[in-house]
């Protein structure tokens, strides 16, 4: 992973509002962390793993970012949805409901999936990876905007199981 790589993950961390990231990838184990809990903003920490002597980590810091957190969408009470499975993102990227502008959504509310359909595509460092259910059932709410970042374990839909 190079610098520019490196410096693009830490801008979109910054923008998705997520606190804190953890990537690791071969060698390499990045943690970016961001938001209220430290006080100079935003703090990058690199350490190269070691393949054959210790290696010291490597700490980059960026100037503080201005970072708001996304604000609720909907506010509902735990006990409507608590019926209902939720499919939640596993990874961070972007959310999209379409593979393209000029198609229609994977799924739409009130659409009946199955184990294996694809509902969305979340586009993580130029990657574009579908994302498949893992429930049958009826799509009861889509909880994200199309194009938008979503964080790691972010809930994306209800499903209706029954």
């Amino acid at each position: 992973m190079n610098i520019k790589e490196i410096q693009n993950l830490i801008k979109f961390v910054a923008k998705s509002g997520a606190t804190e990231v953890k990537l690791e990838m071969n060698d390499v184990k990045i943690t970016i962390r961001t938001g209220e809990g430290h006080a100079k903003g935003e703090t990058t920490i690199i350490q190269q793993l070691p393949t054959m002597g210790a290696v010291a980590p490597q700490v980059m810091a960026q100037p503080q970012v201005e970072t708001a957190l996304p604000a609720e969408t909907e506010t509902t009470s735990a006990d409507e949805d608590s019926k209902y499975i939720t499919v939640k993102s596993p990874i961070i990227g972007t959310f999209y409901r379409k593979s393209s502008p000029d198609v229609p959504s994977f799924v739409e509310v009130g659409d009946t999936i199955k184990d294996g359909d694809v509902l969305c595509i979340i586009e993580a460092m130029k990657l574009f990876n579908e994302i498949e259910s893992e429930v049958s059932g009826k799509i009861v709410k889509v909880l994200v905007d199309d194009a938008t970042p979503v964080e790691f374990d972010q809930p994306l839909f209800l499903v209706d199981p029954s």
